[in-house]
């Protein structure tokens, strides 16, 4: 029989997932109790599962709620019509500020994937892999010569992701650097970097 829904249903879901990546971020998913989240929610054991049949279950819709909120955002600044410079900068902007504004929720996605089920690790896995295309793809845009090594556009992509993914763990949006300072300055390296590299040079 399915489970009679309050108005607010949705809601009492969100407060559950924003207090457990709170306490997952903290302490890890493994060193998380539903007890533990029960307690953060002021609420009981029983009502955490009415919303959600398991902690696992609460993992996987923060992490595919995050990775889903991203691809929006860079799926509407992939289809701009505007130069390939411009995409990416936008897009840096608009991820800067977003790993900014739900630090914990990235941490966890980076931290604990491995905890999901091997079937929602995949699910989580391909939304990550669409985002990586999308930036290979304006790569081959900046450099052509990817275009005849295509090889290294995905690699190029992931070494951008990783100059971005990690700033969760030192990167304070109310220090003296803003969060639109350092994505330009991630901009200008990427550029520079892409554009200067002498692909045709490499070995295979």
């Amino acid at each position: 029989m399915a489970r009679n829904r309050a108005a607010d249903f949705a809601q009492r879901r969100e407060i559950i997932i924003e207090n457990a990546v709170r306490l997952f971020a903290t302490a890890g998913f493994l060193g998380v109790s539903v007890a533990d989240l029960a307690k953060a929610c002021k609420t009981s054991k029983s009502l955490i599962y009415h919303y959600f049949d398991s902690k696992e279950d609460i993992l996987f819709e923060a992490m595919d709620s995050h990775v889903r909120t991203l691809w929006d955002a860079a799926s509407g600044i992939i289809a701009m019509d505007v130069s390939p410079d411009h995409k990416l900068r936008t897009l840096t902007h608009a991820m800067m500020h977003l790993y900014a504004g739900a630090a914990s929720r990235h941490k966890v996605l980076v931290n604990e994937l491995y905890h999901l089920p091997r079937a929602r690790r995949e699910v989580i896995i391909g939304r990550q892999s669409r985002l990586v295309q999308a930036v290979a793809d304006i790569f081959s845009l900046l450099q052509p010569e990817f275009k005849s090594k295509p090889e290294l556009a995905k690699p190029a992509a992931m070494i951008y992701f990783g100059m971005i993914n990690w700033t969760h763990t030192w990167y304070d949006p109310a220090g003296p650097a803003s969060t639109d300072a350092v994505a330009d300055l991630v901009v200008d390296m990427v550029l520079n970097g892409v554009r200067g590299s002498q692909l045709s040079q490499r070995r295979p």
